[in-house]
């Protein structure tokens, strides 16, 4: 998977990943419009008193030097040198190669081991007549791991079997709001098979949503306009997709749970009760093949029909149909469902003073074939940050909080291995877990975090500590400069007047989801990325070859992401008192539920002048010769809400938020003190949302139809959205109560401090 951050869009949930990688970028901002975002003092630092900051910053700093360059590409190159899906052998080598330096470095590690249900392609064919697709990848001279035997070809893992013959309808990116306009040219999808682009969404909706609108069979291709030569030269002369490249990647509904498919909810070790695979609901509904856009243009030349929306348009040298063409096209599909070993690699080195909670930080380790970017870029900046913990603590350092650190195997079919380890130990992590950090793909650029809000406060303080090893600024002064650049005048007022970024809430696609969304852990997700460019996300491209030309040459933004995430690991591990912020928390939910009024206006707005124009007759579609088009239908009036529950508990939660911030200025340390800590974040969860209650934070979730993008206030946005009106209406008071216990909890917080 993956996770960037893209310019103008809410963190989606992992820098470029499960799975989503293609960011839109600024490239080469220049330090500018910098504002002063200076370093904390020595005597202040978030969670420490007085008299702990300087041994802190002399921790770090030793931390820093220690930190080794060199170290990122011998281990790169290493990981990446033969394919190591979830079950390889090489992934098995790679897992005991890591376990052996966690263990020279001084850490208590080992492998844990879950049997996960994997599918793997047994059979695919797409064809027409005088057509066939040709679904792989070729090797290529430059580029030394494309002809590595043992990767797995270009599919979708969790789509069904299928063997399907229908007329094909392009579908733009297959989002939901792509039907309507469908709707408005009178084409149907039923008993078609779909094609649709990458992009506007996670590629797990796309067949999902066709299915609910009748279609047999869903490709998915990777539009040059977005992914390809539009944005630059292809590989291997350029960084970007070439046109045999193909994205492959898991299509599981993992809004609905991700983990095995096989084991919702509960750990996937030996004995556990399997759902069969006929009443999985993850598994798409119709068969789904990823292909590249040399053997999508044939496919799409064939389209009749009319022509597509000027912004359905990619850069094929085609005119762009909407369909249904005259040729049947032939979609076979069968897979092998195997149950196949993940191997989680798992590295305590224990606290001094409180060894019961844990500071936990993971990136995973699998990949889709040889995967040097994704997620391989992350895993060594880990491994040299590791490194840097353990020789400060040989040379007699030890950190108050237990460090763990993880590195996650079969994330890329659906978080797999941080799932199933969560869900297998679910009652310790309620009680011991402190924070989760996670980072996944990791390049040249600026530094993305998202996040709980809590830390927030924090997160600021640890960027202003690392410096950008390109511009000399902190990695917070680049950040900012990046955001200003493409500020409105009013915006950039407000960021000069406050100049602290807030960080992202935080959907899906990477393995903060089971920590964050199913046990309500405070987590973290953090990333480098927007300059190398580039379009080999998925494919048998993502290579040490390609990373070492286009993704982080130099591996100086490799070092840069340890020293950002080994510092806020130090910072949590040490904290005198868990470094938790509920002012900004409070202020950042309030702006979040404001924008559910705004909604619920511009519905009732769109509803009531929409009617009122179909029932005079006034509304006048606009015609072209070769695209009439069909005129809306009547929809059901937007009710009022009573939001006011929770409007009145926001405003109790800054009040709560206050009195802890006055209190914790002279808060002793004390083990109570961050056990009421701990018990904020968890308070945020529920019962679960309607109809995916795996997902039980009420706060944040992946959306239903988004799949890595964040929904805020779930399950009130999204009833509301989808027009459930009662369901929007019982899910008011669910979420003031969660927000009351939070406001209790910060209280006891208070009194416990004080």
């Amino acid at each position: 998977m993956g996770s960037v951050v893209s310019i103008g869009v809410r963190w989606s949930g992992r820098f470029p990943g499960a799975c989503c990688r293609i960011g839109i970028f600024m490239i080469g901002l220049l330090p500018l419009v910098a504002v002063s975002l200076s370093v904390a003092p020595d005597s202040s630092l978030v969670g420490f008193k007085p008299e702990s900051v300087s041994a802190q910053l002399s921790a770090e700093a030793s931390f820093d030097h220690s930190l080794n360059r060199e170290d990122l590409p011998v281990w790169l190159k290493r990981f990446s040198a033969k394919p190591h899906h979830v079950g390889s052998p090489y992934g098995l080598q790679n897992a005991n190669f890591a376990l052996s330096l966690f263990k020279s470095w001084g850490f208590n590690a080992q492998i844990e081991r879950f049997d996960v249900l994997f599918a793997s392609p047994k059979e695919r064919v797409l064809e027409m007549p005088g057509f066939k697709a040709r679904l792989e990848e070729p090797a290529i001279r430059e580029d030394a791991t494309s002809k590595a035997p043992g990767g797995l070809p270009p599919y979708n893992c969790y789509s069904c079997d299928g063997d399907v013959t229908a007329k094909l309808v392009y579908v733009n990116y297959g989002m939901p709001k792509d039907y309507e306009t469908l709707e408005s040219y009178g084409v149907s999808v039923k008993g078609c098979i779909v094609i649709a682009r990458y992009g506007g969404g996670w590629r797990g909706i796309k067949p999902k949503v066709a299915a609910e609108h009748g279609a047999v069979g869903c490709l998915i291709y990777s539009d040059p306009r977005d992914d390809g030569f539009y944005q630059g030269e292809v590989y291997p002369k350029g960084a970007y997709r070439n046109p045999n490249g193909v994205q492959r990647g898991s299509v599981a509904d993992m809004p609905v749970y991700p983990g095995d498919p096989s084991t919702p909810g509960v750990g996937s070790v030996s004995g556990v009760k399997r759902l069969p695979l006929k009443e999985i609901p993850t598994i798409t509904k119709i068969p789904c093949q990823p292909i590249s856009y040399g053997d999508a243009l044939p496919l799409l030349k064939t389209l009749r029909g009319p022509v597509a929306p000027d912004d359905w348009r990619g850069a094929l040298p085609m005119t762009y149909h909407i369909g249904p063409g005259d040729a049947d096209v032939h979609l076979k599909l069968s897979f092998h469902w195997d149950i196949v070993e993940a191997r989680d690699v798992v590295a305590k080195l224990p606290g001094s003073v409180l060894p019961d909670e844990w500071v936990i930080r993971g990136n995973h380790y699998d990949g889709w074939v040889t995967g040097a970017d994704d997620p391989l870029s992350g895993a060594v900046s880990l491994l040299e940050e590791a490194k840097g913990i353990g020789a400060l603590a040989k040379s007699g350092w030890r950190p108050k909080r237990t460090i763990v650190y993880c590195l996650w195997d079969g994330e890329e079919p659906g978080l797999l291995g941080s799932t199933e380890w969560v869900e297998t130990h679910a009652d310790e992590l309620a009680h011991k877990a402190v924070s989760y950090l996670n980072t996944d793909s990791n390049g040249r650029g600026f530094l993305g975090v998202g996040g709980s809000h809590c830390l927030d406060k924090f997160v600021n303080e640890v960027e202003r500590s690392v410096t950008d090893p390109e511009t000399h600024l902190t990695v917070a002064e680049r950040a900012l400069d990046r955001k200003l650049v493409s500020a409105t005048a009013d915006e950039r007022k407000e960021l000069r007047a406050k100049p602290e970024m807030e960080i992202a809430a935080l959907g899906s696609g990477s393995d903060y989801s089971s920590f964050l969304q199913h046990l309500g852990i405070a987590s973290l997700d953090m990333g480098f990325g927007g300059e190398g460019g580039g379009g080999v996300y998925h494919s048998t491209y993502d290579s040490y070859d390609w990373y070492t030309r286009f993704g982080d040459p130099s591996f100086a933004y490799g070092i840069a992401l340890a020293e950002t995430a080994g510092h806020t690991m130090l910072r949590l591990a040490d904290a005198d008192v868990l470094p938790f912020d509920f002012v900004r928390q409070g202020e950042i939910f309030s702006k979040y539920f404001q924008e559910i009024p705004k909604l619920v206006d511009t519905m009732r707005n769109e509803t009531v002048e929409t009617n009122r124009e179909v029932l005079e007759g006034t509304l006048k579609a606009t015609y072209d010769p070769t695209n009439p088009r069909v005129l809306p239908k009547i929809k059901d009036p937007v009710p009022v809400f009573d939001f006011a529950p929770v409007t009145k508990a926001l405003d109790r939660l800054k009040a709560a938020a206050k009195a802890y911030d006055a209190a914790s200025a002279t808060a002793k340390p004390a083990p109570e003190l961050d056990e009421a800590l701990l018990a904020t974040e968890r308070a945020l969860i529920g019962d679960g949302l309607p109809r995916r209650t795996w997902y039980r934070h009420m706060i944040y979730a992946p959306g239903f139809y988004t799949g890595y993008g964040v929904k805020t206030f779930p399950s009130i946005r999204e009833a509301i959205e989808q027009r459930q009106w009662n369901e929007a209406k019982a899910e008011i008071p669910k979420v003031a109560a969660v927000l009351d216990r939070l406001i209790s909890a910060i209280e006891r917080a208070a009194h416990k401090g004080s």
